[in-house]
């Protein structure tokens, strides 16, 4: 979620070689529009061990390496209903295991998503603002707590990424369209 815009980092054309290299690498593991398992929905996990909290590293260093804030298991091709995801550049990456999330009032957010499968593409979401989560952790674990602001978004982007939805799926026809655009000039332009 939201590559390209992580509080604290530059833009990807003005990163140092190592670090582009890294972000690089890292992407080229996480599965782009078009590959039929972001259209899938996730199955619940039910192992919670060693397999599992290596499963979670993984991801968190791919993630980090990405620059991304979130990163769901099916972008990486794996079909568990799991996520990690860190909203600030120096905190701990969380995750989240069989997530559930429901809107915790009536207000609805608009702000501009960008995802690690689909490169290059931002677009306005509108999402509830305010959260309220479920889930597990690592261990297996119960968790619950409230969620706001951009925590409130990453995790249903994530979630989203669970259920086979892109942020594509979020936007109008029109959008849709020019968002498309944008992603075939780009790759064209790359190509020259």
């Amino acid at each position: 979620m939201v590559e390209d815009r992580v509080p604290g980092e530059g833009a990807p054309e003005e990163l140092d070689a190592e670090t582009r290299a890294r972000r690089d690498a890292a992407l080229r593991h996480v599965r782009k529009l078009g590959d039929p398992v972001l259209r899938a929905k996730a199955v619940p996990v039910e192992r919670f061990d060693e397999k599992l909290r290596q499963e979670i590293a993984r991801m968190g260093l791919l993630m980090q390496d990405a620059l991304g804030i979130g990163l769901a298991a099916t972008q990486l091709g794996v079909m568990h209903r799991l996520f990690v995801y860190r909203v600030e550049p120096d905190s701990e990456v969380k995750a989240l295991v069989n997530p559930l999330v429901e809107a915790d009032g009536d207000e609805l957010e608009t702000a501009e998503e960008g995802c690690l499968s689909i490169p290059g593409v931002h677009v306005e979401v509108e999402r509830p603002a305010q959260i309220r989560v479920r889930g597990q952790d690592a261990s297996g674990e119960p968790v619950e707590f409230a969620a706001d602001g951009l925590e409130a978004r990453v995790i249903q982007h994530e979630l989203d990424h669970l259920d086979g939805v892109l942020i594509l799926d979020r936007i109008s026809r029109e959008q849709r369209r020019q968002a498309m655009r944008e992603m075939r000039e780009m790759r064209e332009s790359a190509e020259t």
